[in-house]
């Protein structure tokens, strides 16, 4: 790890990477098609909202692998829930008809498991990019966003 991977806020010098998992509701196989490939956009837009960036990303049949780079000035579960409610939001306005009053929309389950990535980090991505054989029942189409 060199000098030149770290990121820089106005007083400090950081690295901060995370392996994020989180589900549909109820598991649902939802992550597939249209939705998939919408999901991946709006994970990238909305991360970069919160000053965060998805150095790697994947949707697998009933679940999400993302390596994420957060600032230190935001918590990480300030960062999935935004990312995990506006995304909510985003798929009822554009696959769910409705037009206005977004409020209880629960596309995600509550929860989600994260882990400090240091050093392994070749590891993480290998393992994050390789989900769709380790899910022998995956989908046609790449979940890579």
């Amino acid at each position: 790890m060199t000098t030149s991977s770290y990121e820089s806020l106005s007083h400090s010098k950081w690295d901060c990477k995370y392996h994020l998992v989180f589900i549909p509701k109820c598991r649902k196989k939802e992550l597939y098609g249209k939705i998939r490939k919408y999901l991946g956009t709006v994970f990238h837009e909305l991360a970069g909202q919160r000053g965060s960036t998805i150095m790697e990303g994947h949707m697998v049949q009933d679940h999400v692998h993302m390596l994420i780079r957060i600032p230190p000035k935001y918590a990480v579960s300030e960062v999935v829930g935004y990312i995990k409610g506006k995304s909510a939001i985003a798929v009822a306005r554009q696959f769910g008809g409705r037009k206005r009053n977004f409020n209880g929309e629960q596309f995600w389950a509550r929860g989600y498991a994260v882990s400090t990535v240091g050093f392994e980090e070749a590891q993480i991505r290998a393992y994050i990019k390789n989900q769709e054989q380790l899910d022998a029942k995956g989908a046609d189409e790449a979940g890579r966003f």
